[in-house]
């Protein structure tokens, strides 16, 4: 019954299908169930070092959620009907696991703060792999631009041919542009990389959890230092979301310089055929689809898609 969910204390009735349905959001959040994970554990942890729970639970509480880590990366866990979000997903399955012991892990945290945490847990993880694959692209267009330095293309203005450049010299200026987008990562990560677990619902957390500690173990830089800011804040979601537009508009002009450069009009360029495809009935016809694709992705950065 979903009675028994987290915030269920004060009702007398279960949430209409109709209402759980239009309210839960597992279906989404459940991507970020190592987040999720990896704060519980640490939560556990500082709990223990509190003395609010005893080593052997702590122990248990840790185990327990490293087995519901495993199901999730190996497509083994199994949803129920009451999985309202990743939170509560995740203690169900401890609670099967270890029992009633996991019902001491929620002790003095709230959703809002956990919330936060495992958002921001995600959204670092999520720029540090993308700032990794835009450096692998610099590093890609600087080797072309090595081996092309004195290879002449023309410059174009308004689509007419107007200065010789060097096709290095076209490669070196997306690698700026990535540059700025990389820099602009950086900015996002730095805003976002305080601690909110241990802040509680709004009003902060009174059973001495070392939050130093909290943010130590979990990687953040420094603690967020207003309970009401850190539960509320969302502002580094936005500017990751801005990085994300521009670095799509970005490789979008890449790819669309590409195509351009690939037709028989141009020819400058030809695309593997490992990354191209056919057609079915034009067989001579050979289409730069990676390319098509990087373009077209591009809108649901912009979320015009």
């Amino acid at each position: 019954m979903d009675l028994h969910k987290l915030w269920g204390g004060r009702f007398a009735e279960g949430t209409a299908p109709d209402m759980a349905a239009f309210n839960d959001s597992f279906p989404f959040d459940r991507r970020m169930y190592t987040q999720d994970i990896t704060g519980s554990i640490a939560w556990a942890r500082a709990l223990a070092a509190a003395g609010l729970i005893s080593a052997d639970e702590r122990e248990r509480l840790v185990d327990g959620l490293e087995q519901v880590r495993a199901e999730f990366a190996e497509g083994r866990f199994v949803s129920q009907t009451g999985d309202e979000d990743i939170h509560t997903a995740v203690e169900r399955r401890l609670g099967e696991l270890v029992g009633e012991v996991a019902r001491k892990l929620h002790t003095g945290r709230s959703r809002n703060d956990q919330v936060a945490t495992d958002i921001r847990l995600f959204c670092r993880e999520a720029a540090a792999l993308l700032d990794t694959r835009l450096a692998l692209l610099q590093a890609a267009l600087v080797e072309q631009a090595d081996q092309h330095a004195a290879s002449l293309l023309p410059g174009y203005t308004h689509l007419q041919r107007a200065q010789p450049v060097t096709f290095g010299h076209w490669c070196l200026a997306y690698v700026e542009m990535l540059e700025r987008d990389r820099s602009r990562l950086h900015d996002a990560t730095r805003r976002l990389d305080s601690l909110p677990l241990g802040t509680g619902a709004l009003a902060g957390n009174s059973l001495g959890i070392d939050r130093a500690a909290l943010a130590a173990e979990l990687g953040f830089a420094q603690l967020a230092t207003n309970s009401l800011d850190a539960v509320s804040d969302r502002d580094f979601i936005a500017d990751l979301l801005y990085t994300g537009a521009l670095i799509g508009v970005h490789l979008s002009r890449l790819a669309e310089d590409l195509i351009l450069y690939s037709s028989a009009e141009f020819g400058f360029i030809e695309l593997a055929d490992a990354y191209s495809t056919g057609s079915s009935l034009m067989p001579q016809k050979k289409t730069p689809t990676a390319w098509n694709c990087c373009a077209a992705k591009a809108g649901d950065c912009l979320g015009i898609s």
